[in-house]
């Protein structure tokens, strides 16, 4: 199938003006990332566990609380 440059323009135009509508980004789209995925939970910690200052993940270094040690990491 031959295609001029002049026609894949156009039909590269009408793509972009599809996704660039309002109306495209659907909120039936994003339904399926509604409510609390399993990479944002948190485990908890012993009390006391970060008492001495150190990281859980990187003893060499001090806590700065950032939740690695308490999730899936990601």
């Amino acid at each position: 199938m031959d295609v001029s440059d002049s026609d894949l323009r156009a039909l590269v135009r009408d793509a972009i003006a599809r996704h660039a509508r309002p109306e495209a980004a659907t909120p039936l789209a994003r339904a399926s990332f509604e409510g609390r995925h399993a990479s944002h939970g948190r485990f908890p910690i012993a009390g006391g566990a970060d008492s001495d200052g150190a990281c859980l993940i990187e003893s060499a270094v001090r806590c700065n609380h950032c939740g690695y040690c308490q999730s899936y990491g990601h």
